[in-house]
């Protein structure tokens, strides 16, 4: 939805130098993006095109919303909503609108009144003014870019009003981090985000609840500096400047006192060299080429060895210990080939020798991008003068916790995660020695380290862990498992019979045809936020019949598309005809993404009755989209036949009666699976005798 206008001047014509695209006019009058395109062929007078492409225009949003409220098409747009399409659709782009709008929320928090005269101006005396107000805000440098000049804040001034608004309703952090939480969803791709349960989980290695001055290096938008409590000193480096000036105005906003944030690349221009923080928290590039090996050959950080070209975290690593007071911590984000790579192996034993290297603990797959990888933590502390080395190093892996390998899409809570982590460092951080847990924690000699490999991983270090809870746990799956295979045989549907008229076609009608009459109402997931973390059913949880296994992030209060008992559920991308009828267990799960909720009319049709007839497979395939390398499920397309509502039903009991059945399949598989991996565990660990 970033679109740069190239048919009008910067200020010409401010209500509409923003743009949306047919998807943002879709959720203005609260429709689908089919309706759009037939207004546009139906309606001669319909808004032209201002830019982008022929295949995914964009057009101005002040004239949009002219057509749209003279055609009495506008619904109540929320405040939230016009302002985010006002940045999105930001001639100068998403990025210069939030800075825009950050820098005025700061005003608006430091000095409300002043804020309150100033847009009590008009357009054009606001646009005049508002630079010096900025220019002389509290907050206004640590943002590290210049204070914008008049003609830069023309195009931005209905923006910078509606922010204003917002931060009434919502308040000055929030309405910033809703707006920069919306701008990074619509760009997955373009930015690498370090999630929340991870951040907590570093802030948490390094700090505890200590207020501290700190430092991130790469900082991208500050998730990882957000995430240290009470700190009083921030500071931030990015190789990119609009993202080192949004971290600056997030951290500002988010009540740190003292903000400051650099542009540069920190190997090669380290904005902060004589710094002594108390702990460095870094998301590094992984696996850099071209990081400085050639230019940075004898600069004094290498402490521990220069890097070779291909390891570039560990030069990452170095330079965060340079930037630490003695005692401090530095908590970092490795790929797990750091741990045990050749050309790192003099470096990886330097760090254990001078008790550098404190901890290496293995998170599950999934835990933060890349996501298919098992990423780990290193913990380091910087060694003080006269400072005995620690003769032991921590090791944790995560990924052996019970159903971690379910944590990257979303099955394993991170507080399952983070407990255990802090459980193991926190005695080994205070004594200098963790107990043991067979597969999930140990402390390691130095010693046992240092051979030729210096291999770290540690899982090679830990001991198996033992068949949970030994043959008496074996001996309850397999009694459970016969439990679900004789409910199994019982659910087994009886056979079909003959067809009474082979041939006889009962007359159909469309999910679109019966959301028209009002029989049925059809919602889109993917959007909200919470404060409480709502549990979001998934589309995975669709697929396999599971809990709602994710939770909404936290922001400002934006209204989830909830679940209700008797919807219907059905996933929009991927091709697999599935539908899932919500029960009461499920009810009051926000729709995940990728979903479609159907909610049917009980006086018009049976939810079971709808649910097993969108299953059906042919039907999916006419009502599916090829047009790209993934299809996707048009569900207004979908057909069902028109019955009676008596009719229905005898039809949804058939279909209830096959979802119970296929839920028996499911659990017995998962109890096989288990059984099968236990008794394999149980025989190699000698907990199981072979007869």
């Amino acid at each position: 939805m970033l679109r740069r206008s190239q048919t009008r001047g910067v200020g010409s014509v401010p209500d509409n130098a923003s743009e949306v695209t047919a998807a943002g006019i879709a959720r203005l009058a609260g429709v689908g993006r089919a309706a759009v395109s037939n207004w546009r062929r139906r309606h001669a007078d319909f808004p032209k095109p201002v830019g982008g492409t022929e295949t995914s225009p964009s057009f101005a949003l002040g004239e949009v919303e002219q057509w749209l409220r003279d055609q009495g098409k506008l619904a109540e747009v929320p405040l939230r909503e016009r302002v985010w399409q006002q940045l999105s659709g930001h001639p100068a782009g998403a990025v210069t609108a939030l800075v825009h709008a950050g820098r005025v929320l700061l005003l608006v928090r430091d000095d409300p009144e002043g804020w309150r005269r100033l847009a009590a101006l008009g357009d054009a005396e606001l646009a005049e003014r508002l630079p010096r107000a900025l220019d002389e805000s509290v907050h206004s440098g640590p943002v590290n870019t210049p204070a914008p000049v008049p003609g830069e804040l023309a195009a931005s001034v209905p923006l910078l009003r509606g922010v204003g608004e917002l931060a009434a309703e919502l308040g000055a952090r929030q309405t910033f981090e809703f707006l920069l939480g919306r701008h990074l969803d619509a760009n997955p791709r373009q930015y690498t985000l370090t999630p929340p349960g991870p951040a907590e989980l570093m802030a948490a290695l390094a700090l505890g609840s200590q207020a501290a001055s700190v430092l991130d290096p790469a900082c991208g938008t500050g998730t990882l500096l957000r995430a240290v409590p009470h700190a009083e000193s921030v500071y931030g480096q990015d190789t990119d400047p609009e993202l080192a000036a949004l971290a600056g105005l997030r951290l500002a906003l988010h009540g740190a006192a003292d903000v400051r944030t650099a542009a540069a690349d920190s190997l090669r221009a380290d904005a902060f060299p004589g710094l002594a923080v108390d702990a460095v928290l870094c998301h590094p590039p992984f696996n850099e080429r071209n990081w400085g090996h050639d230019e940075l050959g004898y600069d004094p950080r290498w402490e521990y060895g220069l890097p070779a070209r291909t390891e570039s975290e560990l030069a990452w690593v170095q330079h965060a210990l340079a930037r630490l007071r003695e005692g401090g911590t530095a908590v970092l984000l490795m790929p797990p080939a750091a741990a045990s790579r050749r050309s790192g192996r003099r470096i990886r034993a330097g760090l254990l020798r001078r008790g550098a290297l404190r901890a290496v603990i293995a998170l599950p797959a999934g835990a933060a991008p890349p996501y298919g990888i098992p990423l780990q933590l290193w913990v380091l502390r910087k060694p003080g003068a006269g400072v005995q080395a620690a003769p032991e190093l921590l090791v944790v892996d995560a990924a052996g916790l019970p159903g971690a390998a379910e944590a990257g899409r979303g099955k394993l809570p991170w507080q399952s995660v983070q407990s255990a982590v802090l459980d193991a460092w926190t005695p080994f951080d205070r004594d200098g020695t963790a107990e043991e847990r067979p597969g999930v924690s140990r402390s390691v000699p130095v010693i046992e380290l240092l051979d030729d490999d210096v291999d770290l991983a540690p899982a090679r270090h830990l001991p198996p862990p033992a068949a949970p809870g030994g043959a008496d746990a074996l001996d309850a799956v397999r009694e459970r498992l016969g439990e679900t295979l004789r409910r199994t045989a019982e659910l087994t549907p009886p056979p079909a019979g003959d067809v009474p008229h082979p041939g006889a076609r009962l007359p159909l009608t469309t999910v679109g045809e019966l959301a028209r009459a009002g029989a049925l109402v059809l919602r889109s997931g993917g959007a909200g936020t919470s404060a409480s973390g709502t549990p979001v059913l998934t589309e995975h949880d669709v697929l396999t019949g599971a809990a709602p296994s994710a939770t909404l992030p936290e922001g400002p209060a934006e209204e989830p598309v909830l679940t209700e008992p008797g919807d219907v559920v059905v996933p929009v991308l991927g091709g697999a005809a599935a539908a899932r009828v919500i029960d009461a267990e499920t009810a009051g799960a926000a729709l995940g993404r990728n979903l479609q909720l159907l909610r049917p009319d009980p006086a018009a049709l049976d939810p079971w009755f709808l649910a097993g007839f969108l299953r059906g497979t042919a039907n999916n395939r006419q009502a599916s989209s090829y047009a790209t390398t993934a299809s996707r499920l048009d569900v207004r397309r979908l057909q069902l036949p028109r019955l009676p509502l008596a009719e229905q039903a005898r039809y949804g009991e058939r279909f209830r009666a096959l979802a119970a059945f296929e839920d028996a399949l499911r659990l017995a598989g998962r109890l096989g699976e288990q059984l099968v991996r236990g008794l394999h565990d149980g025989l190699t660990d000698g907990v199981v005798r072979p007869e």
